[in-house]
């Protein structure tokens, strides 16, 4: 049975709101006129410290931006990196980069008791629901979603939501690992994998540092040996968005434009540079696909498009 500590706020302010139950009404959304700067987000995140403990219930904090557009320039630059053709359809990660720094607004909050730096990318769905103009103006919502206990640790999730003329187009569900102690025995599951058409990639040394000039997101993990080394990763990994861009980008021919949705988990940090080799099948629920490194097998990234 798991011990429900009792909130601890970080002063002694009885009007302290640093546990806030989500159901309590009050809670309004943090509503920005423009996207935060993401350099000076990863700065505060680096120095944002956690007081979490296990039992602690998630502020439903959530943070909103309306009209905000794609800029043509920079959605040519994305699709170029990530493999994409230059064509009239958004793939299905790009308004997941640009929402990004609403996320990221998120976990530097007081008022979110874990640590900003360091929380583990462990899957992302993504469903592309409408087709929209791409000149129109979108409203964007970031908010702290549901959270359970398994063995490693509290997984928690960020869900986004993209609305362009009042009609929700876009919708994405991050779930986020802060590795704890539980006392949650392990479960085992084999993985299974796709056995299709194979291709070989090479991933190069520098794409971390080319994604993030593209996205903003400059974490110390994706730029260098030096900068990955100071966290605890033994070289510089990919970033886990633009190896699931990558692989979709891989499918785009086989993608509709709308109506579908993206599942993907995982599973080993990919290692700067890399050779991979991505699989895909079709399977009873659409289609499915994963990363692996083409020497030791290790798997990156297992995904599935329903």
């Amino acid at each position: 049975m798991i011990k429900m500590n009792s909130p601890k706020p970080q002063s002694n302010n009885s009007h302290s709101h640093s546990h806030r139950h989500p159901t309590d009404v009050g809670l309004p959304p943090i509503v920005l006129d423009h996207l935060p700067n993401m350099p000076s987000l990863l700065g505060r995140a680096a120095f944002k410290s956690g007081y979490y403990q296990l039992g602690d219930i998630l502020p439903a904090l959530s943070t909103e931006i309306n009209h905000l557009r794609i800029r043509q320039d920079d959605l040519r630059a994305y699709k170029a990196l990530c493999g994409f053709s230059n064509n009239a359809v958004l793939p299905a990660t790009y308004l997941h980069m640009l929402s990004f720094p609403l996320s990221l607004n998120l976990l530097i909050q007081q008022d979110f008791p874990m640590k900003a730096m360091g929380q583990v990318h462990l899957r992302n769905q993504i469903s592309v629901l409408e087709e929209f103009d791409l000149r129109a103006s979108i409203s964007m919502k970031a908010t702290i979603g549901k959270s359970a206990l398994t063995s490693r640790g509290v997984e928690w999730d960020i869900d986004v939501t993209a609305v362009v003329d009042n009609q929700l187009v876009w919708s994405s569900t991050s779930t986020y690992l802060n590795r704890c102690k539980t006392g949650v025995p392990a479960v085992r599951q084999k993985e299974i994998l796709p056995q299709g058409n194979a291709q070989d990639w090479i991933v190069e040394a520098d794409i971390g540092r080319r994604y993030a000039k593209i996205s903003a997101d400059y974490n110390p993990i994706h730029l260098s040996d030096i900068t990955a080394k100071l966290f605890g990763f033994k070289q510089a990994i990919a970033h886990g968005m633009w190896s699931k861009a990558r692989c979709l980008a891989a499918l785009e021919n086989k993608l509709p434009n709308t109506g579908y949705s993206v599942d993907v988990a995982f599973h080993r940090p990919l290692f700067l540079p890399a050779e991979v080799v991505f699989n895909s099948a079709v399977n009873r629920q659409g289609e499915s696909f994963s990363l692996q490194n083409k020497t030791s097998g290790v798997i990156h990234l297992l995904g599935q498009i329903s």
